[in-house]
This record gives structure tokens, C-alpha cells and sequence, in this order.
């Protein structure tokens, strides 16, 4: 395996099976290092870059989109060369902008859609959002005002695509089917936490996707660092965070076992645990979030490692999930 082109869940669109997150851009990567990691994506065959509206965070919200846009604007086919997507649902704080209750919440009314979705294309200095996506559900807001918001949207041509992150699987069911009864396309694509010690998405978000045919899109694949060499790295003496010492601590055993595992395949953890989310059909693609160079072209490598039958039943010895899809995690 390398980097190759599939399609996302069931739909015609081809996006890389590393999807590259931007989420550090502007407040822990600069804006250079920032153009020279999207170049190289683009030279790996990354064609999938994934951001949203609230990026830039303690900085400003919106600095992501910024970058990018900035970086489509230097022309040489940029942005036609990129599936890009960006989501709506979280609070957008700008400066130059006065109080609006909402900008300022979390929610995904027709009114906050249209106006989000407005920004984004703003900032980053394009026509249309290929995958546009809930950043999270909103259930009090009812389906008709929310599906009627993007389907405006796509017939203005200013989203192709829908997508939802952080939904459970009764939400992706429910959002589906109310965009059946529209004669919409619906979702296409689920982002969630996914990653070997954080298996729950197994239980009824991934059977949710297969079946109504989304793309599943992980975000956190080295839970946080976590399964990125970190115990080594605190051997090594690495400067760590108080917060990832503790929880480095709470799993040492897991970690031990893992990083074993690891050297006696001769590959780097992090590597492993992309190879192994890589494994799962359901998955398109991993979102990885480079702060560095290095950081992008080591997670390449995981795409060249395919892992057999006993490897697979190790990391499932030391990284148990729920038991399997519901019900019969949990009943007969």
C-alpha cells in the first residue's frame, strides 16, 4: 500500500487515504512551514485536506481557513488540485466582528449555516467547499431547517458534499434518513474519534456508516500523541507535557506491550497505529495533523505497511475494543 485514491464511503468523489489535517496551522506551525507541508502533501499525492472554520483557535478562530486561502491564492492549480473540506456547528470569535449570539454558540441553524459557510469561502479565497460539515450534532434543531440550509447551499453550487463529526450512530441513522424523504444525497462522511485505544466507535458508529454507505474519516489516530512513541520518548528524555505524563502513566502497561510490538515489527508506533485504523474498510482515511515535516512524511510510511492475522490479534489483545458492534457486544 501507499498513498492512493478511494472513493469516500460509497460516493464517486477520490480523496487520499491520508486526509491531512490542518488543525495546527497558524498557532503552532507558521504560516511558511504551513504552505511547505500543503506543497509536499500535494507532491506525496494527499488530496484530501481537512480544516474548519474555528481553527486558529487562542490566536484568532478562522487563522486556518486564512492560511489556506492564502496558500490557494498563490496560484499553480491549488485549489483545484484539493477535496477540501471545513465544518460549521462551533463558535467563530473574530475580532473584527461585534458580539452575535449565533456566531458566538453552538448550533446548526439555517440562519448560522448560511452565514458560516459565507466566512469560510471568505477566508479561504475559494467559490466552493467540497465537504461541508457538522462539526457536531444539534439535536434541537429540527432536520427540515437544517437540511434545508445545505441543499440551498449546494444548489448555489458553494458545497458539493455534507458530512457530519462527533455524531453517534442513532444521528447519523436519523440525519440520513430525514435526507431521504428530501430526495437529498445526505451524509457522505463521519469524522470521529478513532484510534487503538479509543475503540468505542466500533459499537454502532461504524455499523451506522457501512450501512448507509458513509466514509469514515478518523481524527485523533495516535490518541493524542499517545500511541506516537510515547513512552519511548520519555526515555529519551523528551520534554512532555504534565498532562501527557499522567497519562502516559495510567497506560504504561498497554504502552510497554505496544511499543514492544512495534520494535519487534521494526516499524515506528505511530505508523502501526495509522496501519491499523488503514485496515478497517469502513475507513477512508485517517486525518494526521503534522506540526512539522517530518511529522508528514513519517506518516506516510504507514501507508506502505500492511499487518497480518497475528499482528492484528496482538494490538486487539493489548487494545481490547467494546466487544465487538452492537447489540450482540452487549446482548445475545
Amino acid at each position: 500500500m501507499a498513498i492512493e485514491h478511494r472513493r469516500l464511503g460509497k460516493h464517486g468523489v477520490l480523496v487520499s487515504n491520508l486526509c491531512l489535517g490542518t488543525m495546527n496551522f497558524g498557532w503552532h506551525t507558521s504560516e511558511e512551514d504551513s504552505f511547505r507541508i500543503m506543497d509536499r502533501a500535494l507532491e506525496l499525492g494527499i488530496n484530501f485536506f481537512d480544516t474548519a472554520d474555528v481553527y486558529g483557535w487562542s490566536v484568532e478562530h478562522g487563522l486556518t481557513e486564512e492560511i489556506i486561502g492564502r496558500w490557494f491564492a498563490q496560484g499553480g492549480g491549488r485549489r483545484d488540485a484539493v477535496v477540501l473540506a471545513t465544518k460549521v456547528y462551533n463558535p467563530v470569535s473574530r475580532k473584527a466582528n461585534l458580539p452575535e449570539p449565533n456566531s458566538d454558540g453552538r448550533n446548526l441553524s439555517a440562519y448560522k449555516i448560511r452565514k458560516h459557510c459565507e466566512g469560510s469561502l471568505k477566508r479561504l479565497q475559494t467559490d466552493w467547499i467540497d465537504l461541508y460539515q457538522m462539526h457536531h450534532i444539534d439535536r434541537d434543531c429540527p432536520w427540515d431547517e437544517t437540511w434545508q440550509a445545505f441543499d440551498n447551499l449546494a444548489k448555489q453550487g458553494k458545497i458539493v458534499y455534507v458530512g457530519s463529526s462527533n455524531f453517534a450512530g442513532w444521528d447519523i441513522a436519523t440525519a440520513c434518513q430525514e435526507a431521504s424523504k428530501r430526495n437529498l444525497m445526505g451524509l457522505v462522511s463521519e469524522q470521529s474519534i478513532y484510534h487503538l485505544d479509543n475503540r468505542m466507535v466500533e459499537l454502532e458508529v461504524i455499523p451506522a456508516c457501512r450501512h448507509y454507505g458513509l466514509g469514515l474519516i478518523p481524527w485523533s489516530p495516535l490518541g493524542g500523541g499517545l500511541l506516537g512513541g510515547a513512552l519511548e520518548k520519555v526515555e529519551s528524555g523528551r520534554r512532555t507535557s504534565e498532562e501527557m505524563l499522567k497519562r502516559i502513566e495510567a497506560n504504561r502497561d498497554k504502552l510497554e506491550r505496544y511499543e514492544a510490538l512495534c520494535r519487534e515489527l521494526g516499524e515506528p508506533p505511530a505508523a502501526v497505529a495509522l496501519a491499523w485504523l488503514l485496515h478497517n474498510p469502513v475507513v477512508t482515511a485517517p486525518i494526521i495533523g503534522p506540526r512539522t515535516m517530518e511529522q508528514l512524511e513519517s506518516a506516510v510510511r504507514a501507508t506502505e505497511i500492511t499487518l497480518d492475522e497475528d499482528a492484528l490479534a496482538a494490538l486487539d489483545e493489548i487494545f481490547p475494543g467494546p466487544g465487538g458492534e452492537a447489540p450482540k457486544a452487549y446482548a445475545w
